[in-house]
């Protein structure tokens, strides 16, 4: 019983903190704040991009890149958050950090991306790796001269430029795979 009482006051410990992020979003991140309408227009405009210029005709394979960009970004993410690594000053939701970021602008940039190199035979992993410099060493500097994304310790932009990499080169892969199980035909009986 000692074990998961001492669970219990972690998980304790983990709630207090969340009820001050979200008080500090109360008086410093609100809708009155600059800072929030970035990351609202971060939010929408590429997903209004991406209405507009998505392939439709491989809007499902798109798709499922793009998707699997946001999970494995959103879980890097939250690592490197729970880690203290680094973390977000200012959001669109308190209790989701990095909304702008995960959800709409790096799935909607590297799915454009995957479609541009799909539809004029391009290497997608060259400009997919030139696509993930400039997000770690041109935006992510802005953010920080922004305040909008802080860094601790030792993380500079090398190690979120290697994350951006391990997540575009497994979200290929996973959309490669399940590319091809859908091409695959069932044997009948």
């Amino acid at each position: 019983m000692d074990r998961l009482h001492e669970f219990d006051k972690i998980l304790y410990g983990r709630k207090e903190n969340t009820d001050s992020l979200i008080n500090y979003w109360t008086d410093y991140s609100n809708t009155s704040t600059w800072q929030f309408w970035v990351l609202i227009a971060i939010l929408l405009v590429p997903l209004v991009i991406l209405y507009f210029k998505i392939d439709r005709s491989k809007v499902f394979l798109i798709g499922f890149y793009g998707y699997s960009v946001h999970v494995f970004f959103t879980f890097l993410d939250i690592y490197g958050i729970n880690r203290g690594y680094w973390h977000y000053p200012y959001q669109v939701i308190p209790a989701l950090p990095s909304v702008s970021i995960d959800a709409s602008l790096v799935p909607v940039a590297f799915m454009l991306i995957y479609q541009w190199t799909l539809n004029n035979h391009k290497n997608y992993y060259l400009y997919a790796i030139i696509t993930a410099a400039i997000f770690a060493f041109i935006l992510k500097p802005i953010l920080v001269n922004t305040d909008l994304f802080r860094m601790y310790g030792e993380i500079n932009y090398f190690h979120l430029f290697f994350g951006y990499v391990f997540v575009l080169l497994i979200a290929k892969v996973i959309t490669w795979l399940f590319h091809k199980l859908h091409k695959i035909k069932p044997h009948k009986k």
